[in-house]
């Protein structure tokens, strides 16, 4: 077996120092005061020779592997797989790996996600939760791994967050709404303890009392995320026919996918019939005959400041913990009915 190219075979073909070979691999050059001349020179002679650094010891000797670990609630979700690409660029500006991974909003699943990335020593946990893993992210913090929450976030656990302020983002969108003539709105949500979910309703909840419109509470729809599509059609269909609504706010963009084919079932035309609003955007929202109004979540800065935190607890620069919130911004196209509105005032 050939004999792997050590940094002492590249000093040696260069003419300098081992110490000055590393200074340079690892990027140092600017400290030890190398020209760029000689950068150039022993690069060139590291790629002639095929050196490839040993990464096992070199985290052996600095405590750190430069890799963080990503997992997220479901890949599939053009929100996840958008932000997953998002803090794979960022992290990598900033010197990081990423190792992504998928809990499908399954408790174990994340678990064992957690085991692996931990047995490959991450430096930290950037990660959407799933329900009912308050525990697990608690014992991270215990060990001293940085996690940071993205998108989602629970009142009891003091890690840092990253998110948008979702109790506005439903007033607002319910707000629009009632701008506009609707009265009769429904909101579609999981069946999720979590506080993000649970301040998306409370959003559209308030924006109801504050204009004096009745709550119902048939027009308060839940679905599971494992049986989505038999919740969706059992819990929306009655309220579709017939009709009984004029709007449907959907807590998320997997949740207005599967309503809109309830809603198209029933040959109910949006916006004429029934407006709707939706949480995030998703390409399918393209090929639907009404451009839909949906409620956009800052998520480049959601990514950008979740590397950002992650690497400030990699470095130990930072104690506090942090919670940032970002604002939402309300994109209004056709399906809000915004355009029947102006149509009949003019």
């Amino acid at each position: 077996m050939k004999k792997k190219t050590s940094l002492k075979d590249v000093a040696k073909h260069v003419g300098v120092s081992t110490a000055l070979v590393s200074y340079v691999m690892n990027g140092k050059e600017k400290e030890a005061r190398v020209s760029q001349v000689m950068v150039e020179k022993i690069r060139k002679a590291a790629a002639d020779l095929k050196y490839h650094p040993n990464m096992i010891a070199k985290s052996l000797k600095s405590g750190k592997t430069n890799t963080i670990g990503l997992i997220v609630a479901d890949i599939s979700n053009p929100f996840f797989s958008n932000i997953a690409r998002i803090i794979e660029d960022e992290a990598q500006k900033a010197g990081y790996v990423v190792i992504l991974g998928d809990s499908d909003e399954n408790a174990k699943k994340q678990q064992d996600l957690i085991t692996v990335f931990l047995n490959r020593q991450v430096d930290a946990f950037i990660l959407t939760p799933a329900a009912g893993t308050e525990d697990q992210i608690n014992l991270l913090k215990s060990r001293g791994i940085p996690v940071v929450l993205i998108d989602r976030y629970f009142g009891n656990v003091d890690v840092d967050s990253v998110h948008v302020n979702n109790f506005q983002a439903s007033y607002k969108a319910v707000q629009h709404l009632i701008n506009n003539g609707r009265k009769k709105i429904a909101m579609v949500s999981y069946t999720n303890p979590m506080e993000h979910m649970k301040d998306r309703v409370d959003g559209y909840l308030e924006a109801l009392r504050k204009n004096k419109i009745t709550s119902k509470k048939e027009y308060r729809v839940e679905v599971s995320y494992s049986n989505v599509s038999e919740d969706m059609e059992k819990g929306l269909d009655q309220l579709l026919k017939p009709l009984q609504l004029d709007a449907i706010l959907f807590a998320s963009n997997s949740l207005a996918v599967a309503g809109l084919k309830r809603v198209v079932s029933h040959n109910i035309r949006v916006p004429e019939q029934l407006a709707v609003i939706s949480f995030d955007e998703t390409e399918v929202f393209d090929f639907f005959y009404s451009p839909m109004t949906f409620i956009s979540q800052s998520v480049r800065e959601i990514g950008r400041e979740a590397v950002q935190l992650a690497g400030e607890r990699i470095m130990h620069s930072r104690k506090k913990t942090v919670r940032k919130v970002f604002d939402e911004m309300l994109v209004i196209r056709e399906s809000c009915g915004v355009n029947l509105r102006k149509k009949a005032t003019t």
